[in-house]
């Protein structure tokens, strides 16, 4: 079947020379509140965080009334961009590609501070429009989820950009001056900035005006009401991209942001306190926004303008293949005892999974790809590390549930049983038969992972009778010594997880 053909085991996009060109890509993204730079590196598809450092300059503050860039603001900023240079070529980062948004665009000092930047550092510092915003930070959507459709809704200091996204494709694009920052200098207190804010996003859906089943919340104001929306909920997994909200959960933390102190909301989530002073107004704007477009979800991304770019300079064979697949092909080669051992562990134990529909294939293949590389971690303790891999590391597409799951398989492929585990509260987010399918999955990793050292075609082949529930291995004469004692017990460990009959053919 066409899934397939882009799975794992096809030859690695990281190795082409089009992907190693892409190696270590540095990104400046200089916006009307934040100046960040991010270093790309590894598997291109899925990328790495080389280095990421941020300052929180403030470039756009008091925009609305002066027209210029906030004296300050500058200051810290030309600091932070000559120290991120340096650092770059300290990396041998080629290429650094350094964008501007709002404040920049708008401010009438703007070239002069881009002249300025060129002549301390040699750097161009290129400016784009709102659209270009938009696009980029769609295109930083469809790097985490391949194929996406929805709404994506970018905040930064001084403005909003939406974009449609269709089965992948970046469609309509749209900016306001919705920006925390800019709302602030809106006259007429409280009343005359809701009247703005529904001004603003009644124009925004006159000019897109589709069905948006999902909206993909990118921007770190956003993020940081996420963050506050787990803490909430009590939601046990602490990672932001992928985290799905339902427009009722966003009122419900919106009604909390706005009715609790902003030293408490900091003292609970460690929300800086320059992110701290613009959640009120990107909070005023979120709810009405939610209002307008109405989804039935709505989803953070951790991806945004940075890799829109990285998405940008990439060939199109390395945007359509699988970030999650590329990124475990990549963890197998750079930490497993025998790079390359996955594919043939995913061929020994699909006829486990053989109605398993493509969105699990990929999953199976993700865990055998990683099911070896937490080797160096102390015994006692790999379950757990293999399990913190899965639901902490920075993997591209992949929900919460489905990061679970994957972590979930790889505790089992160390550990028979997960009673009495400290990561048990993370289990709610799995449905009970899908916590039965990673334990078969972490299992069957288990007990092939015993049958070669080397060579994958000694471990002999599964078949699984469901209707006579028996579980049946056949292992060529000249390997059947392979099957000694430990093996056969995790044999015997699988059989009972699926419920069936182990049955041993030489």
């Amino acid at each position: 079947m066409q899934d397939e053909d882009w799975g794992p085991f096809g030859k690695a996009l990281f190795e082409d020379p089009s992907a190693q060109a892409l190696g270590r890509v540095g990104v400046i993204d200089v916006g009307s509140n934040s100046v960040r730079m991010v270093v790309f590196d590894g598997a291109a598809r899925s990328p790495a965080y080389f280095y990421n450092e941020k300052v929180m300059a403030g470039l756009g503050a008091g925009l609305s009334q002066s027209g210029r860039l906030n004296p300050e603001g500058r200051i810290r900023a030309m600091d932070a961009m000559k120290r991120f240079v340096l650092l770059a070529q300290s990396m041998n980062v080629s290429p650094l590609v350094a964008v501007a948004t709002a404040a920049m665009r708008e401010a009438e000092d703007g070239p002069a501070f881009r002249e300025e930047l060129t002549q301390e550092t040699g750097l161009r510092l290129w400016v784009i429009d709102g659209a270009e915003e938009a696009r980029l930070s769609a295109q930083g959507v469809l790097l985490g989820w391949p194929g996406a459709t929805g709404l994506v809704c970018d905040i930064g200091g001084s403005s909003l950009e939406l974009a449609e996204l269709s089965e992948g494709q970046v469609g309509k694009r749209e900016t306001s001056a919705l920006g925390p920052l800019k709302l602030r200098d809106v006259p007429g207190g409280k009343k005359g900035l809701k009247a703005h804010i529904r001004s603003e996003l009644d124009t925004l859906r006159a000019r897109i005006d589709g069905s948006y089943d999902r909206l993909f919340l990118v921007g770190g104001s956003w993020r940081a009401i996420a963050r506050l929306d787990m803490i909430r909920r009590e939601y046990p997994l602490a990672v932001l991209h992928e985290y799905r909200m339902s427009p009722r959960a966003v009122s419900e933390t919106i009604a909390m942001i706005q009715n609790t102190t902003p030293e408490a909301l900091r003292a609970m989530s460690g929300i800086g306190e320059a992110r701290m002073s613009l959640l009120p107004e990107a909070a005023q704007v979120l709810g009405p926004l939610i209002r307008t477009f109405r989804p039935k979800e709505i989803a953070v991304s951790a991806y945004g303008i940075r890799e829109g770019l990285l998405y940008e300079q990439m060939p199109q064979k390395l945007r359509n293949r699988d970030p999650l697949i590329e990124a475990c092909r990549y963890m197998e080669a750079q930490s497993s005892r025998i790079p390359g051992f996955g594919r043939g562990l995913y061929e020994f134990l699909k006829p486990l999974f053989s109605s398993e529909k493509a969105s699990g294939r990929r999953l199976i293949k993700a865990a055998c790809l990683l099911h070896d590389i937490s080797w160096r971690a102390h015994p006692d303790y790999r379950a757990e590390v293999c399990f913190d891999t899965a639901t902490r590391a920075n993997l591209g597409g992949l929900s919460h549930s489905e990061r679970i799951f994957l972590g979930l398989a790889l505790l089992h492929r160390y550990k028979n049983s997960r009673s009495g585990s400290r990561f048990e509260h993370f289990f709610e987010l799995l449905p009970e038969k899908d916590q039965k399918k990673a334990e078969v999955l972490g299992k069957a990793m288990r007990f092939g992972a015993m049958l070669a050292a080397q060579d994958p075609s000694k471990m002999g082949r599964l078949k699984l009778y469901p209707k006579k529930k028996v579980l049946e291995l056949r292992m060529p004469v000249e390997t059947r010594d392979l099957f000694g004692e430990v093996a056969q017990a995790r044999f015997k460990s699988l059989a009972a997880a699926l419920e069936a009959e182990p049955r041993v053919l030489i």
